[in-house]
């Protein structure tokens, strides 16, 4: 944090405690000039307005939390960059595997940092590290027959990935579902894995960057349509394909049954990312599609990939 913003939170915080120290002096002084107790000479339906002071406790409850907002300001970080007299961090960052969280967690408990995360990491380390350990020196062909393995892979799923993918696996508008063997980049377990591990950038330009006409975009959908043996109007698709054969083939290929190394789809089997109607595919064409699957490799480890890798292979060849 640049030392403009850290100066910045440090002034508004304490701005904001002592405001609420200076209103609370302010409401418990008596600025009305009428007696405490007595009536404001306001009433509405029967209840009467009086002159009353704040509740003892009350005001003597905001003061202590006063207090300890300032105690707890000077011991832990809170005001921009300073770090607090204990010297408390939550996490090591820059860790990405179960060994260097370990190193760094036990690096800060010898220099005497309280590091309250990674002692919490380095305990759930100590306890799971060697198993996921084991699971990464297991090869994924082996690791898919491990009914545990699957279990953990399940558990992490639905704490990362069922996010965008749902909690069945079977995905939504924009994510595919992983669970009908039908693959963009390819569902062979090692490519699984790549792909959750450094992520995937998919993009189709608008009109696949070629010189198609706006005019000519309705019949190109129609023959599209017509590739997966769809009910369709023959002599629109005939216009379509010449459309298509402007440049289309060059990632579907000239069967349309797509190209695992571009990720681009297959055409001819009815299964849609972003949905099969005709007037989504003529918006598919017309603005194109740019989807994103994040990297993990630097969130999870590959141990833990290695085993979510092995649990999503096995949705779809169960």
């Amino acid at each position: 944090m640049t030392s403009f913003w850290s100066i910045w939170i440090s002034v508004l915080s304490l701005i904001v405690i002592a405001g609420c120290l200076i209103l609370l002096r302010l409401c418990s002084k008596n600025t009305t000039g009428v007696e405490e107790g007595k009536s404001m000479g306001h009433s509405f339906d029967g209840i009467e307005e009086l002159n009353n002071p704040l509740p003892k406790w009350w005001s003597y409850m905001f003061y202590i939390t006063i207090v300890f907002g300032l105690i707890y300001l000077a011991l832990y970080p809170g005001l921009g960059n300073y770090k607090g007299l204990l010297g408390w961090s939550s996490s090591n960052q820059g860790v990405v595997s179960i060994a260097e969280s370990k190193a760094a967690t036990e690096l800060a408990v010898k220099e005497g940092r309280w590091v309250q995360y990674d002692q919490e990491v380095k305990h759930a380390n100590d306890k799971f590290g060697p198993i996921f350990a084991a699971y990464a020196a297991t090869p994924l062909e082996e690791l898919v027959k491990n009914e545990e393995a699957l279990k953990v892979g399940g558990r992490l799923f639905l704490q990362n990935c069922a996010q965008c993918h749902g909690s069945d696996a079977r995905g939504s508008k924009g994510f595919p579902n992983l669970t009908d063997n039908d693959w963009l980049y390819g569902g062979d377990l090692a490519t699984i894995k790549t792909t959750i591990m450094n992520g995937r950038h998919g993009m189709m330009p608008p009109k696949g960057g070629l010189p198609i006409a706006d005019s000519e975009i309705p019949a190109l959908a129609e023959y599209v349509v017509s590739l997966s043996g769809r009910e369709h109007d023959a002599a629109k698709a005939a216009q379509g394909q010449a459309s298509f054969m402007k440049g289309c083939f060059a990632c579907h290929g000239m069967d349309a049954k797509g190209n695992k190394l571009m990720g681009a789809p297959n055409l001819t089997d009815n299964i849609w990312l972003y949905g099969g109607s005709r007037g989504v595919i003529e918006e598919t064409i017309t603005h194109g599609r740019g989807g994103v699957m994040p990297t993990w490799k630097n969130v999870l480890g590959e141990e833990k990939v290695h085993v979510i890798a092995a649990y999503v292979y096995s949705l779809s060849n169960k």
